[in-house]
């Protein structure tokens, strides 16, 4: 078996951390997101990879280069028109019935393994979720797909396509077909297979979740860590560090003395954290990162390379790599508002996000909701309570 993974677009709504990085490749508890569609399909026995991609491509194919042993081939989506337009660039690989999944979506093994072991040539993966007008919105009728209907404004259903298929290699006509009509997402694809009726299995996933806006990286770190069954300390803790719950520390790590650890959290290779410093449930930091002298995470996300000075309060909040952040910092974490394309969207407990190469000097607030851009400079002594774009300065 193949599969086809599409990994071409930029994530625009992700920004700023998408500005220098595919949205693939944002990380989850330290891990790129494709790679956890990579290693669902390696579990299952999926001998052969083709990664479609496009945006910042030489990000992930110079990652994934070499990955355990398993075949990829790369093939790059000069346009990005739509997801069926992605596939069709791999119509030359595909001899024999295969799966399709998004490369920025998380999905586990066990659902993968449902799609493989179903005998019908076209399935799709479908979820129920609390905003379905947002995606493709399924209605199903004994385990078989209805109708699909792409961001509906009235809400017809509660589930919705995952955007994980399997199907057989004579899609590439039908696609190729709608394409010459202007048609170049997989939407109206599996809209005309209906319309020809074609059955379509529907199989319901157990674990996804896709990441489309910056404070769903917190929520996906949040699931993944809960998933954390045992202690995995590769690096070093020195004594008078308190350690209570699932904790993953990597190798070269140091956690100082007086340190108060307490899990679900994972800490990446070569971090220097305390002395006595707090992390709190559901944090993640980065490979290289320093966490200085009584300083508190709380169910926050650090990139790599980031350093946070002394007496730092930190809740809620996306720091992206290669910051730097002096003494006395706050990252306020509340109730907020957040525009998005015209749209608002509400978050009861949200903190700041941080564009990565970001310099922020000491005792400087960040208001809840407020999202910093990339390679911005703010100075001492101030309390940020709108956006700062990219590559701004704070004086």
């Amino acid at each position: 078996m193949k599969a086809v993974i599409l990994a071409a677009g930029e994530g625009k709504r992700l920004k700023p951390f998408t500005e220098t990085m595919p949205k693939v490749m944002l990380p989850i508890a330290n891990k790129p997101i494709l790679e956890y569609v990579f290693d669902a399909c390696k579990r299952n026995g999926v001998e052969e990879l083709i990664v479609v991609v496009g945006y910042k491509k030489e990000v992930i194919m110079e990652y994934f280069h070499d990955y355990q042993g398993i075949k990829i081939t790369f093939i790059e989506q000069k346009n990005q028109l739509g997801t069926a337009h992605a596939l069709s660039t791999a119509k030359s690989y595909i001899d024999q019935p295969f799966i399709v999944l998004p490369g920025d979506n998380i999905i586990d093994d066990v659902s993968i393994a449902h799609l493989l072991n179903n005998p019908d040539d076209y399935i799709l993966l479908i979820k129920e979720h609390h905003q379905p007008s947002k995606y493709g919105v399924v209605e199903v009728k004994d385990q078989y797909i209805q109708s699909i209907i792409e961001k509906p404004k009235k809400e017809a259903s509660r589930f919705i396509s995952t955007g994980i298929y399997k199907f057989p290699p004579t899609i590439f006509n039908l696609i190729e077909e709608l394409q010459h009509q202007g048609s170049h997402a997989l939407t109206p694809v599996i809209q005309t297979l209906l319309e020809k009726e074609t059955k379509i299995h529907a199989i319901f996933a157990d674990h996804w979740m896709d990441i489309v806006y910056p404070w769903d990286i917190i929520r996906a770190n949040e699931s993944i860590l809960q998933q954390m069954k045992m202690d995995v300390i590769q690096g070093t803790i020195e004594e008078g560090v308190t350690v209570k719950g699932p904790v993953f520390i990597g190798k070269n790590t140091k956690i100082y003395a007086g340190c108060y650890l307490i899990g679900p959290i994972s800490i990446g290779e070569g971090c220097e954290i305390g002395p006595n410093t707090c992390i709190f449930p559901s944090t993640v930091i980065g490979n290289n990162s320093v966490v200085n002298a009584f300083s508190e995470l709380r169910n926050s996300v650090v990139f790599s390379n980031v350093h946070i000075g002394s007496h730092a309060s930190i809740a809620q909040t996306i720091i992206g790599q290669s910051t730097q952040i002096q003494n006395n910092f706050s990252s306020m974490s509340g109730e907020t508002t957040i525009e998005d394309e015209g749209e608002y969207v509400k978050l009861t407990d949200m903190g700041s996000i941080i564009g990565e190469d970001t310099t922020i000097k000491s005792h400087v607030v960040i208001d809840p909701g407020i999202i910093i851009g990339r390679a911005v400079h703010i100075n001492s002594m101030k309390h940020i309570n709108v956006p700062i774009p990219s590559k701004s300065k704070v004086m």
